[in-house]
């Protein structure tokens, strides 16, 4: 549906020629990293300030358009779809870093500063951000959808490490959810109500986060595993016995090889578990032997150190690279990435049930995952021009949410609902999501607000 012109009209007065109709831009704006086909907005508008988004939501409020936020684009459940029409608010050039206190250790930014970006103003600091899910996501956005990665093992995810959010409401109020205090017991907890909400209450305008001093010292090692479940055991006597390690992540001999392939390493194909550790010189070398030991109790077929900075970067870029080593895989194909989170004592159970269910699929398809919290990802390689291959993605995407809710797990650890996880949350939470869409309510009575996502 066209939007009105009235619209149009309050939007230009606004943003003069950040607003933008024009068909690329729009289809820019509706397509993410999903399997998704685009669903573009009517409209665009880049802003710069709160005030700008602000203006732009109680222009979309007075005529019930939908609004859809921004950032980069890396979302993987269709969150940025414009389901039901409306404008876009692109945030990626709201990208400053606006305050840096190392004596508090946190940092306030705008949404659209991105992970790496935070990193490079910070390294001379000597403090980090740690949430890393591999893409250089917006921080934003990585609030928006609760986003975990690679170290959120020892770190934990954005749930943990954001103290405090600026979000423009529906009706274009501007809020502050918390002060900067490391704890609080004042009122709901409306920090942590917008962390997660996916831009449907609101749009989050500046961000407070939590900062960690960069470690004495880090090592990095890969081991290759004789099976899937040789390999899991051992991340789960690991994190039994309380060893801090900062990331364990995992790849099927499927995954190895296309990471060979597409990154030009040269790892053993089998089952691999990727570590690092950080700390003092000592504990960093007590946690790595200690793990060395639980890996070779499962028959682990020898560690291979990256100790070097360069060499520690190459080794985690390959891991990053990962999805788009999995895509090269078939050329023309797109990946249907999956996502799943158990308990970590029923890990292994699920992986390797999950593993036998992939090797009866005509598909192919690749396993990576952050294991040490229980979350694992499938890469499903489907073509987009044949229906039976999107359906059978489909039905194995169900049985493996399924199998991880039937193990107390849930259906996203860490992608986020979007659309594309919508159905599985009733089995999830039951009676739960009512009171979801009752708070969606009231906050968001006429629905503009990313409408069509998490709970409708």
């Amino acid at each position: 549906m066209p939007l009105p012109t009235a619209l149009l009209d309050d939007l230009a007065a606004v943003f003069g020629d950040r607003l933008s109709t024009a068909q690329a831009v729009r289809e820019h704006h509706g397509k993410d990293e999903s399997h998704f086909p685009p669903c573009p907005p009517e409209a665009v508008v880049f802003a710069l300030t709160t005030q700008e988004v602000s203006q732009a939501v109680k222009a979309c409020a007075r005529y019930a358009t939908p609004v859809i936020a921004f950032g980069t684009g890396t979302s993987l459940e269709g969150h940025i779809a414009a389901l039901k029409g409306g404008v876009c608010i692109d945030v990626s050039g709201m990208n400053a870093v606006l305050e840096v206190r190392p004596e508090d250790l946190d940092v306030t930014v705008q949404p659209g500063v991105t992970r790496k970006q935070v990193n490079e103003y910070l390294r001379d600091s000597g403090l980090f951000f740690p949430i890393d899910p591999g893409a250089d996501a917006s921080l934003g956005g990585m609030a928006a959808t609760r986003a975990s990665g690679t170290n959120a093992v020892r770190y934990g995810t954005m749930r943990d490490n954001v103290l405090s959010l600026e979000v423009v409401l529906p009706d274009g109020r501007v809020i502050r959810t918390a002060r900067r205090a490391r704890k609080s017991s004042a009122g709901y907890d409306l920090t942590r109500l917008f962390v997660g909400s996916e831009g449907t209450l609101g749009i989050i305008t500046e961000l407070t986060l939590r900062l960690h001093g960069i470690p004495e010292a880090v090592s990095a090692a890969t081991c290759p595993f004789p099976s899937v479940e040789a390999a899991v055991q051992t991340v789960i006597l690991t994190i039994q016995s309380g060893i801090p390690v900062a990331r364990i992540e995992f790849m099927d001999e499927v995954m190895v090889d296309a990471v060979n392939r597409y990154s030009k390493t040269s790892h053993r194909v089998a089952p691999t578990l990727f570590f690092e550790f950080h700390g003092s010189q000592a504990s960093v070398r007590e946690q790595a032997e200690r793990v060395e030991a639980i890996a070779t109790e499962f028959g682990a077929q020898g560690f291979q150190w990256a100790t070097g900075a360069e060499e520690r970067t190459r080794l985690w870029a390959a891991r990053h690279n990962a999805y788009y080593a999995g895509i090269a895989l078939k050329p023309g194909c797109r990946a249907w990435t999956t996502d799943a989170c158990v308990p970590i004592s029923r890990l292994a159970e699920c992986l390797l049930e999950t593993k036998a269910d992939l090797e009866k699929s005509s598909l192919t398809s690749a396993i990576v995952g952050h294991v040490g919290d229980g979350n694992f990802h499938v890469m499903l390689l489907v073509d987009p021009g044949r229906p039976e291959e999107i359906a059978e993605a489909e039905a194995v995407n169900h049985r493996i949410v399924r199998r991880a809710l039937a193990m107390d797990g849930t259906c996203t650890g860490e992608h986020g609902v979007g659309h594309g996880k919508m159905e599985f949350l009733e089995e999830e939470f039951g009676e739960a999501l009512d009171i979801m869409r009752r708070v969606k309510s009231a906050i968001d009575p006429q629905g503009i607000m990313n409408p069509g996502k998490i709970v409708g």
